[in-house]
């Protein structure tokens, strides 16, 4: 008898679908929840590390997150033909190598231009290498049947990381001292800010990845719905020393890089895939908001120490908790109608923070506050009604993130051409380049005019901006869907 005559048999099946999974999809798994550790704990730390220890003040530090933002985004939208080009485990190790050396730079050093040029924007380019590599491989590692739990999953492991990453940014700042706090090496003697401390934490986690990746990964390793096939690359060159041979292979990867990326634009599906992902984008925005303009918002109406990694921690316990049951009951759901539905939900929280703060001091001061302020944030004195508001707004978010970011992920690999997959991936993240760019050139800006470090704030001013433009997002999608909707690999 079929499944859908038994539905508790359905779900079993749904849960189980891994179990015969090929060991690179655990790994992929494994790789994001470190990857995005080491890369969560230093973009958090950026806009600080950029005012305290370098001395910028907010508008020039939002110029120089502008640059990077870029430049990381530029990177990402090339790589991914140079990861079809090269291979996902070659992608893997180099962009891990690149991303060692420029932390390892960012807290070592001290000079500005060898910590902007090479460790800020050389980082750029290793962490461009994470999330299209990780995407396709996800793709190339999960059978059609596994796909929609896999990418699940992957989204949740990234919240791992998240949540992790939340309690040791605290940790470190209030442990250290906030903001010149000094930490000595042990058995290098060598002093570090609390800035830097957290750089060389995410140095640390990025050095795993190495071994991890380098005999985890197999190379031609690709799941499919007929079996796994093994197709392991053949030197191209053989007759050459390594020098010669890594010459003739970089220039064939540029030449195929070169030729994929021009097949992308003769495909007509994919200008409606980058108009979804335009609107799409607008909503993601709402999360480089939290890296560069919530951790100052935060300090500065809260005040220094505030456990600001802690709230912004619900929204990744929620998002483990979630996505693998969304994942689960909504796999007949196609990718649109979630991102559409979850991007709505997720826009709507924004507004919460642009309320007046008077609504919610009766809250913070009844038992709801008192267990979220003494209870799991562990403060001491009367409770904050941002505190209460930032953990509705993220509550909110959360929720419609679960519903739409995995089903983002998907959407992108399940529409891509075979063997095109990080080049889609990639290139999705051609939208996010002028939006990223819009955060990043702005944020620095509305912190000095709506939330100074001196002087009268309207913070509330500051996130109903933010609330506004994020609503381009489920507006256009609704709007638009006859027109930009693309078919997905195994549905109707």
């Amino acid at each position: 008898m079929a499944d859908s005559d038994h539905p508790q048999a359905g779900w079993v099946s749904r849960l189980t679908v891994l179990c015969g999974a090929v060991r690179e999809l655990w790994v992929t798994f494994a790789v994001k929840l470190i990857g995005i550790l080491a890369y969560s704990i230093a973009n958090s730390t950026l806009v600080l590390w950029l005012s305290y220890d370098l001395g910028y003040d907010d508008v020039h530090a939002g110029y120089l997150v502008f640059g990077w933002s870029a430049l990381m985004t530029l990177f990402t939208v090339l790589v991914g033909s140079l990861t079809d080009a090269i291979g996902l485990r070659k992608a893997f190790l180099l962009g891990a190598w690149i991303c060692v050396v420029s932390r390892a730079i960012l807290t070592f050093c001290t000079a500005k231009w060898l910590v902007l040029a090479g460790g800020l924007f050389l980082l750029a380019a290793g962490e461009a290498l994470g999330t299209p590599v990780l995407v396709a491989a996800v793709r190339r590692y999960s059978t059609t049947a596994q796909r929609s739990i896999a990418f699940a999953i992957f989204y949740a492991v990234m919240n791992v990381g998240f949540f992790i990453a939340g309690f040791i940014f605290d940790y470190v700042r209030q442990t250290v001292g906030e903001p010149h706090g000094l930490f000595t090496v042990p058995g290098l003697g060598v002093q570090l800010t609390t800035y830097r401390t957290l750089f060389l934490v995410s140095l640390i986690v990025e050095i795993v990845l190495l071994p991890l990746i380098y005999f985890g990964l197999r190379d031609g390793v690709e799941a499919t719905d007929q079996g796994v096939t093994i197709n392991p690359e053949k030197p191209k060159y053989p007759g050459e020393n390594l020098a010669r041979a890594l010459c003739y292979t970089c220039r064939d990867a540029i030449r195929d890089t070169i030729r994929i990326f021009r097949g992308l634009w003769a495909q007509p599906g994919f200008y409606k895939f980058l108009a979804f992902l335009a609107l799409a984008a607008f909503v993601r925005l709402i999360f480089i908001q939290m890296y560069y303009t919530y951790p100052k918002f935060g300090i500065r109406e809260l005040g220094a120490g505030a456990p600001i990694g802690k709230l912004w921690n619900i929204n990744s316990m929620l998002i483990i908790l979630l996505v693998p049951f969304v994942g689960l009951f909504s796999q007949r759901i196609s990718a649109y109608r979630m991102v559409s539905i979850g991007s709505a939900v997720a826009a709507a929280s924004v507004f919460i923070m642009a309320l007046p703060l008077a609504w919610f001091t009766p809250i913070a001061d009844g038992v709801f506050g008192q267990w979220l302020g003494h209870g799991y944030l562990g403060l001491t004195g009367t409770v904050h009604p941002y505190y209460v508001m930032i953990f509705l707004f993220v509550t909110v978010l959360s929720i419609g993130e679960a519903v739409y970011s995995p089903r983002l992920y998907e959407y992108a690999a399940s529409i891509a051409p075979k063997g095109q997959e990080a080049s889609y991936m990639s290139m999705s993240y051609l939208p996010f380049f002028g939006a990223k760019l819009l955060v990043a050139g702005t944020s620095g800006w509305m912190l000095a005019w709506f939330c100074p470090e001196q002087g009268p704030r309207n913070s509330q001013m500051l996130w109903l901006i933010i609330a506004l433009t994020t609503t381009v997002a489920p507006v256009g999608l609704f709007a638009l869907r006859k027109y930009i909707r693309v078919d997905e690999a195994g549905r109707t």
